[in-house]
């Protein structure tokens, strides 16, 4: 890949850190801020729903804006971001800097995905989407586990502290290996001609399918540190640990669903929605076993972000060179809006009384959703394609 794509890398491990890192956290800031573990659960809500907001917000405004700058931007958004979160006097602050922190995220995304795409040659351009998320996925491999360990030994504010200096260094990186003029001889496209693309059905159904297909992983992700020490019986010490098997299973799963989708976009997407409904069926059913457990969640990780480059190329393609940028900047809005519904719909689980064994099954209805729908999506294509394949008469 070439060294912008990593460099694209480097700055996603920053934002993906950032966004998972207090799923490790949770008991420690619920504790600190004297509020609820599922009050503690809405900051992850929060930021989803800034990303939601700001993505299209962002992207519309950066639009004739240079990407290397729009980039940089960004990246500066999300640095000061979690100083605020890391100096947070109660919980009110610290909901407000999360969502600054948010509003760089959706854009960064969809733009790098863009440019990503750009750098490379067709048949690679799932693999390029799937290099950049690989920052994401080893936030999730190293910067999660390393932020619950940092809020164990050191107190939940220094892993957000670790973070800052995480994005100093990804604005390093992009600033010097991201080249200035990427995208700059684009045909600039009109507003309405980039909104336009919110009234094609097939962009609508593949944000759809990726708010309720990816919404399933966060019911259960949000909540794992309590699910872990509280129901599988682990000590706080061993979520790390877990963790780091967990975000094994998203890198593998990530370059799986690149490639995957490189051959066959189609069957990837059905493919890994479904593996992924069956992988939280079979955690539901073992999650009191500890081995099984951790086992599962390898295969979670997996599952989870096998869908990702498939979700994100599928709406790429239904928008077309017009729309692109916005769409891809919505569909990664639409990844965290489904981490909000996910997060908001394990705390109504927990609300009304359930087990913390019934995230896993409330998380694998959520995700059927987003297989049928894309089930449909597909059913559309070839009727389509069918009818226009048949002479007129």
């Amino acid at each position: 890949m070439p060294p912008a794509v990593l460099a694209l890398t480097a700055g996603a491990f920053g934002i993906g850190t950032t966004e998972f890192i207090i799923m490790g956290l949770l008991l420690q800031v619920a504790a600190d801020m004297h509020v609820s573990v599922p009050v503690a659960g809405l900051l992850i809500s929060g930021y989803a729903l800034g990303v939601f907001v700001g993505a299209p917000v962002l992207t519309l405004a950066t639009r004739r804006m240079p990407r290397k700058t729009v980039l940089l931007a960004l990246m500066a958004i999300f640095t000061l971001g979690n100083a605020a979160c890391a100096l947070a006097p109660n919980y009110e602050w610290l909901m407000a800097a999360r969502v600054l922190t948010s509003l760089a995220h959706g854009t960064f995304f969809g733009v790098g995905s863009v440019v990503a795409t750009s750098l490379v040659a067709e048949d690679k351009r799932a693999s390029a989407i799937a290099t950049m998320f690989i920052g994401l996925t080893v936030a999730t491999l190293l910067g999660v586990p390393f932020g619950a360990w940092f809020g164990l030994m050191l107190g939940w504010r220094a892993a957000f502290w670790a973070v800052t200096v995480i994005g100093v260094i990804a604005f390093a990186v992009v600033a010097t290996f991201v080249p200035g003029d990427v995208g700059n001889g684009d045909k600039p496209i009109s507003l309405s001609e980039e909104v336009a693309v919110l009234g094609r059905p097939q962009v609508l159904l593949g944000l759809a399918m990726t708010v309720f297909g990816f919404a399933g992983l966060f019911v259960v992700f949000t909540y794992i540190q309590p699910i872990l020490t509280r129901f599988t019986g682990f000590s706080e010490a061993a979520v790390s640990p877990i963790l780091l098997v967990f975000g094994t299973g998203l890198a593998i799963g990530n370059v799986a669903g690149g490639k995957l989708a490189d051959r066959g976009l189609a069957r990837a997407l059905i493919g890994t929605l479904a593996a992924l409904a069956i992988v939280l069926l079979g955690l539901a059913a073992v999650l009191s076993v500890k081995i099984a457990a951790i086992a599962l969640i390898l295969l979670l990780g997996i599952a989870a972000f096998a869908t990702v480059a498939p979700l994100q190329l599928r709406v790429l393609e239904a928008a077309g060179p017009s729309g692109r940028t916005l769409a891809s900047s919505l569909n990664i809005a639409a990844f965290n809006l489904g981490n909000a519904l996910g997060a908001w719909a394990g705390g109504v689980t927990i609300d009304r009384g359930l087990s913390l064994s019934a995230l896993p099954l409330v998380a694998a209805g959520i995700t059927a959703v987003g297989l049928v729908l894309a089930l449909w999506s597909l059913q559309l294509d070839r009727t389509q394609s069918a009818v226009a394949a048949c002479p007129a008469e």
